[in-house]
């Protein structure tokens, strides 16, 4: 594995830093369309991985069993939207790579444990994702 690449430049490195963990847009308008259809969740929960490190929900229904992950395209590697960027390119394709795989054993062991995973890319529109929720959750 490669290390940590050097930052090109200052702005990419307060860009980087811009990035948010949670709270992003997408999520938001998640919550918030999932609020005003009288839906109740926990935000950004705490849910234990059997076998691995616990992860975080972006909206988790502890009750019905069932974890909401809001991928962004970049981070995650979306087949529309995500790219490789052209800088530190040693790097970046093994970390986006890392990523999806990990994402693929998070959403594996929790399905084994009894939870339902929704995986929902940030491109997706409010309305639509809030449907795929609510379908989870009530279904």
């Amino acid at each position: 594995m490669q290390g940590y690449p050097h930052p090109t430049s200052a702005a990419v490195t307060a860009q980087m830093k811009g990035n948010r963990r949670t709270d992003t847009r997408p999520e938001v308008a998640l919550r918030s369309a999932l609020h005003a259809r009288g839906m109740r969740f926990r935000k950004d929960y705490k849910v234990p991985v059997p076998g691995g490190r616990a992860t975080r929900g972006d909206v988790v229904f502890p009750r019905a069993g069932v974890v909401v992950f809001v991928d962004g395209c970049f981070w995650h590697g979306c087949p529309e939207h995500g790219h490789v960027p052209r800088t530190n390119s040693h790097y970046w394709p093994a970390k986006l790579k890392r990523n999806r795989a990990r994402d693929d054993r998070v959403t594996t062991a929790l399905e084994r444990d009894g939870w339902t995973v929704v995986r929902i890319w940030e491109h997706v529109p409010a309305v639509e994702a809030v449907e795929r929720v609510e379908a989870a959750v009530r279904g």
